[in-house]
């Protein structure tokens, strides 16, 4: 499995001094995050994709390809690419070039994100959400995939004998996650080409969760890609940790209660118990994390939020160590225990250019 931190990069007050980090403390404590979470031997960081106040990553592959200069093993990826209001060129050209600077430690995850604004501002109908999402896809992995393209679509101005440029590495095009928490057609397009699924599930049920993810299990068999169980699944958690769980209670309830995500509406308590979110000590993080196996199955990545709110960065960054040190070791021991034979790992470039190769060897 693998194990790591998605950041959404808003930039809020910090409840207890009224603080509000500039733009650019903000995006460079980002980068520190993604630092930290190599340090410690987490292996993805993620980032998601915004174009409004008060968030700032505007434009992941610039801040990746920065962390990609400053690491040497961190997977980086999106916590949401925004299919349908990018261009599908620009993405197949951005994420291709940070291919080739990362060498190959780069995958995405395409979601329409939760902000309604932004189809307009990119000239796009929210209406037309779910047909963007698939139409856009259908076209980046033909840009991936094929070196000439001619296509025309409903959405942007037809292709004719175009060639996006640099070419994915290695031929082998990035590995695409399809984010969704509660779109089942996004789930049925991530099974139908056979990419991984990753439900965000920090503000949902159990049984929520458990719901998309049989789904996309049962149409990838549907399609031929593998069993059910082989599925590639990728889950979001939420954590805030203190050695002593009343300490973490204490000291995180005064960002939860002013969230912009959630603040204001149940309380901390009611939050905890009914969704993934885990305030208490690293024994506690690690209990409720082995528990999402039960209802989503053997599955290939796990990511943590733990810098939103207006958490200061020394505190972020202690809940990395903690992370690192106490929760993902154990977390990785009790997951492969038991963990089926057929159960793939996640994907990377090497795996993803091991198969191509195997394909020709057999072709």
């Amino acid at each position: 499995m693998q194990f790591g931190i998605f950041s959404v990069g808003d930039v809020t007050p910090d409840p207890t001094t009224g603080r509000t980090p500039s733009e650019r403390e903000r995006i460079k404590a980002m980068v520190a995050i993604a630092l930290k979470a190599e340090e410690v031997g987490l292996d993805v960081f993620a980032t998601g994709e915004h174009h409004n106040p008060p968030f700032v990553p505007s434009s992941p592959t610039t801040m990746l390809g920065y962390i990609a200069a400053q690491t040497e093993r961190l997977i980086l990826s999106t916590s949401t690419t925004l299919i349908t209001t990018n261009d599908p060129v620009k993405i197949a050209e951005d994420f291709a070039m940070l291919q080739h600077l990362a060498d190959g430690r780069v995958d995405l995850m395409m979601g329409r994100g939760n902000t309604g604004p932004v189809y307009p501002w990119f000239g796009q109908d929210i209406r037309e959400g779910i047909n963007l999402a698939i139409e856009n896809y259908a076209l980046l992995r033909r840009l991936w995939r094929e070196d000439v393209v001619n296509w025309e679509g409903k959405f942007r101005t037809p292709l004719q004998g175009f060639t996006s440029t640099p070419r994915p590495l290695d031929g082998v095009a990035p590995f695409v996650w399809h984010g969704s928490i509660r779109s089942p057609e996004i789930a049925e397009q991530a099974a139908y080409y056979g990419d991984g699924f990753f439900h965000n599930n920090i503000f949902w049920p159990a049984d929520h969760t458990k719901r998309m993810v049989e789904l996309y299990r049962a149409r990838y068999a549907h399609y031929g890609h593998g069993t059910a169980e082989q599925a590639i699944v990728g889950l979001g958690g939420q954590v805030f940790m203190r050695r002593n769980s009343q300490d973490a209670v204490k000291e995180f309830r005064p960002y939860f209660d002013v969230a912009p995500v959630y603040g204001h509406g149940p309380s901390l308590e009611d939050f905890t118990d009914q969704t993934p979110l885990t305030v208490g000590s690293p024994e506690q993080v690690i209990e409720k994390t082995l528990k999402f196996r039960e209802y989503a199955g053997d599955y290939q990545r796990q990511l943590f939020l733990l810098d939103h709110a207006g958490l200061p960065l020394k505190t972020v960054l202690e809940q990395i160590d903690l992370l690192g040190e106490e929760v993902v070791p154990v977390l990785r021991k009790e997951f492969a225990a038991g963990r089926p034979a057929a159960v793939p790992e996640a994907p990377t470039h090497a795996s993803l250019l091991a198969a191509e190769q195997n394909k020709e060897v057999v072709a």
